[in-house]
């Protein structure tokens, strides 16, 4: 007896511009009832980013006073305060991965639960039009991304973009001059990451559902297989399997491809800045109007400028896969 002939599985249209106002909702609701955890991750954010600046501020003082106008009873009291700095940035950051870690890892069990006592209680029809391993996919993987929206990753983000604004007030009133030229820079490799993340956020969102697919279709394959072998359909679900992960492989090197050319946009403005901040640092030594001091601060500041940037390639891109996913999860409804 022949077996009937398998579909193949549809491969989803990829949109180019989501809805992505659907999911915000969603994320208020995750987040409302968390307000006050956020705000004190928040607050201990800006304490550790703050302090986090209080090492290479003070270089330019050892640097000028100490050193060239040897100034010996400010040491003291300056290696105190950097002292004193790094001990509170230790202590904070050890809070936030306790305080919003946890936090975040137990809303992913409550989205689970709740998620799957709401399939529990959908239709018979809809059952009948989906696979269970993809159900099953959905409720165990499409939640996991919400720990960087409550845990420590969107808290690292908007760090970053705090960190980035107090470094550049200090540029500005060491050099303005070479902060605008760098500021320049920055300013278009942003507005290319936005570009960047829009095209990356649906292929995210077709990664879920390939691989809630191919998932599905495995187990079902894999619980049936007496069945698959009654009707000798090994070879038919061999070639199954092996279109679905080639599609998502498809859709991985999409990702790589695009990771890594932000990573490379990211290193060449990275070179690119710091070549501008050479040759118009030496030059405004060799005038007088900066020290060195001033100069080796300004050097320190701007990798606190740019390292944001840096991260943001990461972060970005954690943060694209939660709402993609968030997205996935706001379908079952």
């Amino acid at each position: 007896m022949s077996s009937p002939a398998l579909p193949k599985p549809a491969v989803p249209a990829v949109s180019p511009r989501p809805k992505l106002r659907a999911v915000w909702p969603l994320v208020w609701e995750l987040v409302q009832p968390r307000r006050g955890l956020l705000a004190l991750g928040f607050l201990l954010m800006v304490i550790n980013r703050v302090a986090s600046l209080v090492l290479p501020y003070s270089t330019r003082f050892l640097i000028d006073s100490v050193i060239i106008k040897r100034h010996t009873q400010l040491l003291k009291p300056l290696v105190l305060a950097v002292l004193l700095a790094t001990l509170i940035q230790g202590v904070t950051s050890f809070s936030l991965t306790q305080l919003l870690s946890k936090a975040a890892q137990r809303l992913i069990t409550e989205l689970r639960q709740k998620v799957q006592a709401h399939v529990g209680r959908l239709p018979v029809s809809f059952h009948d039009s989906t696979k269970s391993g993809v159900l099953v996919s959905r409720i165990m993987s499409d939640v996991e991304g919400v720990r960087n929206l409550i845990g420590t990753g969107l808290v690292d983000f908007v760090g970053g973009l705090l960190t980035a604004s107090i470094a550049l007030f200090v540029l500005f009133r060491i050099s303005a001059l070479m902060t605008a030229l760098a500021f320049g820079f920055l300013f278009f490799f942003a507005v290319a990451l936005k570009k960047a993340f829009q095209t990356i956020r649906p292929i995210f969102r077709e990664r879920g559902k390939i691989n809630a697919e191919v998932t599905g279709r495995l187990a079902e394959s894999l619980g049936g297989i007496r069945v698959v072998k009654g009707y000798h359909a090994e070879e038919r679900e061999e070639n199954v399997f092996t279109r679905g992960v080639t599609r998502l492989l498809e859709n991985v090197m999409r990702t790589l491809t695009a990771t890594s050319v932000m990573g490379l946009s990211a290193s060449v403005l990275l070179g690119i800045v710091g070549a501008v901040i050479m040759f118009l640092g030496a030059r405004q030594i060799l005038a007088g109007s900066l020290t060195i001091g001033g100069f080796f601060t300004y050097t320190l500041f701007m990798g606190f400028l740019i390292a944001p940037v840096m991260q943001i390639v990461q972060i970005g891109t954690q943060l694209t896969e939660a709402l993609a996913g968030l997205e996935r999860t706001h379908e079952i409804p």
